[in-house]
């Protein structure tokens, strides 16, 4: 039989937190609902995190493992937990313990009460930098601006999803994933609860600056054109200012006033050019992006499984 509710967990050299993060999740799953399982997925770890998996698994018929063969990405890993989940309803959540394991009962509570999706809303960020949060929010700001899809302010990927959210995102084939976004494009009856994000437990970021920016260029890519768009506006631009210049290059002609043009035409032609490589980059990462997907390589391939096929009723 199924359990009630799956917890999904990402893990990339978190050797440091498995195990207090294993410790807060007995402490409140098994209050909050009848039988649970936990799915770590090891997304290439190189530290001790894998061997850590294996002997919770071992000992306790509740924690499954996947790894992959190779780091595939947090939001692939994602992917494969959401599509080995075996619960009625799926938590998703990171290892560092900035997501905090004690919110998961106010997650439980919404869903009970007829809640398919239910996000966790970041009322405050502990243990992070003026500059991260500040971009966070900018980017979450200029995303709901720029997209079609209401994706929820100051959320990440901690949620839990019922069953029907659960097999409608594993329909989601594409590679160049932004879990969050996907979650909102789904639809079905969304509410989010408040929650303060806690500072990392132990060891270092997995999300860098180039991993970020890499990050925020596939949640824009993925869910607007505008950049797209900003092409066509662009030369509607600079074609107006060429014009409006020709005009009063005659202009001074006319009156008798000229000079050679060595400036002005090599501002010109840096700016044109500019422009364009500027618009050929961005067109570039959409055809990259429809190159990848056009090749149809599984998104992941895992290597090895522990727990049992069935995880044991909590208690």
């Amino acid at each position: 039989m199924p359990p009630e509710l799956s917890v999904v967990v990402p893990v990339f050299n978190e050797e440091e937190n498995i195990p207090e993060l294993y410790r807060r999740l007995l402490a409140v799953l098994p209050g909050c609902v009848a039988s649970f399982e936990i799915l770590f997925v090891d997304d290439g770890s190189r530290d001790n995190s894998w061997t850590l998996v294996t002997k919770l698994a071992a000992q306790d018929g509740r924690v499954r493992g996947l790894r992959f063969s190779r780091n595939f990405g947090h939001q692939m890993a994602f992917a494969a937990g959401l599509e080995h989940a075996q619960g009625d309803a799926v938590v998703i959540m990171d290892a560092d313990l900035q997501d905090p394991p004690e919110v998961i009962p106010d997650l439980v509570g919404r869903w009970r009460e007829g809640w398919e999706v239910v996000y966790a809303v970041r009322r405050a960020r502990y243990g992070e930098s003026a500059f991260k949060l500040l971009t966070a929010k900018l980017f979450y700001r200029l995303l709901q601006r720029i997209t079609a899809v209401d994706i929820p302010l100051d959320t990440g990927d901690f949620r839990l999803m019922g069953r029907r959210a659960v097999e409608a995102f594993r329909r989601l084939g594409e590679r160049h994933r932004f879990t969050r976004g996907l979650v909102a494009w789904l639809g079905f009856r969304q509410t989010g609860v408040l929650y303060d994000r806690a500072a990392r437990h132990a060891g270092d970021t997995k999300y860098p600056l180039s991993k970020m920016m890499r990050f925020a260029i596939d949640a824009i890519t993925s869910f607007s054109h505008l950049p797209l768009q900003l092409a066509t506006w662009m030369g509607f631009a600079v074609s107006a200012l060429a014009f409006a210049y020709i005009l009063v290059v005659l202009a001074l002609k006319v009156v008798g006033i000229s000079w050679p043009g060595y400036t002005s035409l090599m501002a010109a032609i840096l700016f044109l050019g500019g422009v364009q490589l500027v618009m050929i980059g961005l067109l570039g990462e959409y055809l990259g992006r429809v190159y990848d997907e056009v090749k149809h390589r599984p998104l992941y391939l895992i290597q090895e499984q522990v727990g049992a096929a069935a995880p044991n009723e909590g208690g």
